[in-house]
């Protein structure tokens, strides 16, 4: 993910139906990016995991999904929580970080030095076409891909549009599962071209396998030659299509 892409904050023919769409639309959702110092990211799941999964469910944050990337040499943990708007979020940080547990528990978790060398946040809203994201563990567990999309300026309707009446059906009829999909708040860098979202496969091999399908399939030919031509060009920037394949935490409620 590019700095253009992030809030930076401190370390503190296939349409989905309309009743398929993310239950409480509205909500605040929030991503973040935890990249650990060496050595010590198992102490940081441990400490989620032992704690603070706990304090924001204490203080009104909905715990969504937890994941660490397959290739991971940032030793990074990736989560998202939600919210029931903005206001909420704010307050509920505000109450956790004054919480006395929370305090207990980063000193303890930190008496060797601290976990967490860079935190990073996007604030989240879902797009009209998302499916409701079930908090779910299935057996065996499958793995997630993160996809940020960044449009050529004001072209981002146009991806949506793909995605709300061709992407995402062709998505699920390819063997994927369509997550959540969102767009960036306002206000943060990259809000007007950025759509990124969560998909879910069996196996990266069964990912492999979807998307070789996905692309071979005239329908996507078609729709995706229809949208670059009424745009002029690709929707997207160049390089602008990034994934990240991610396995869940044993402690995250998605898996």
């Amino acid at each position: 993910m590019t700095r253009r892409q992030f809030v930076h904050t401190s370390a503190a023919t296939l349409l989905l139906p309309a009743a398929v769409r993310a239950e409480g639309a509205g909500k605040c959702y929030e991503l973040r990016v935890y990249a650990a110092h060496p050595g010590k990211l198992d102490a940081l799941n441990a400490r989620f995991r032992d704690h603070t999964c706990a304090l924001f469910k204490k203080h009104g944050m909905t715990n969504g999904g937890y994941f660490m990337p397959v290739e991971n040499a940032e030793r990074k943990l990736v989560y998202f929580l939600s919210y029931a708007d903005r206001a909420a979020r704010d307050a509920s940080w505000k109450a956790f970080m004054a919480d006395p547990d929370w305090k207990r528990a980063a000193a303890a978790s930190e008496k060797d030095g601290p976990l967490v060398a860079k935190v990073e946040s996007l604030i989240l809203e879902t797009t009209d076409f998302s499916p409701e994201c079930k908090m779910e563990r299935k057996t065996p567990e499958r793995v997630f891909e993160w996809r940020t999309y960044t449009t050529r300026e004001k072209l981002l309707p146009n991806l949506l549009e793909r995605f709300r009446g061709n992407t995402c059906g062709l998505f699920t009829k390819h063997g994927m599962t369509n997550v959540i999909y969102w767009t960036l708040a306002s206000g943060q860098p990259g809000a007007d071209v950025t759509l990124t979202y969560l998909l879910a496969h069996a196996s990266a091999e069964a990912a492999a396998a979807s998307f070789k399908a996905f692309r071979a399939d005239p329908e996507w030919t078609r729709v995706r030659e229809a949208s670059e031509k009424a745009a002029g060009g690709s929707l997207t920037v160049a390089d602008g299509v990034k994934s990240v394949m991610m396995v869940p935490t044993d402690y995250s409620p998605l898996a």
